[in-house]
């Protein structure tokens, strides 16, 4: 399948949260691929299509070779998606430390 026509069948919603993972340091091409369904390559398309082309190019000179998002280059032992120090969100109340 194409990338515009999976591009097409995401949400308007959706594809602004491809975008918001992808802009993350730390949320890897596998969790987008995970969630969406979009592989590294229909991400790097989607972001070309819907940034401005400094945008795009700032972000892929930001995330080229980036250790953490790409999960064959990262350090053994890292397999969480959230820093430590992130509060716990439990029935809708913050949890205390």
């Amino acid at each position: 399948m194409s990338t515009a026509a999976i591009i097409k069948d995401l949400s308007t919603i959706d594809i602004d949260r491809v975008i918001e993972m992808a802009w993350e340091d730390r949320t890897p091409f596998d969790a987008i691929k995970a969630q969406f369904g979009l592989s590294e390559q229909n991400v790097i398309d989607l972001m070309r299509r819907q940034m401005k082309l400094s945008s795009f190019k700032m972000w892929r000179a930001r995330v080229q070779g980036r250790q953490t998002k790409h999960a064959k280059l990262q350090v053994d032992g890292t397999d969480r998606f959230k820093c430590t120090l992130q509060r716990q969100i439990t029935l809708n109340k913050m949890s205390k430390r």
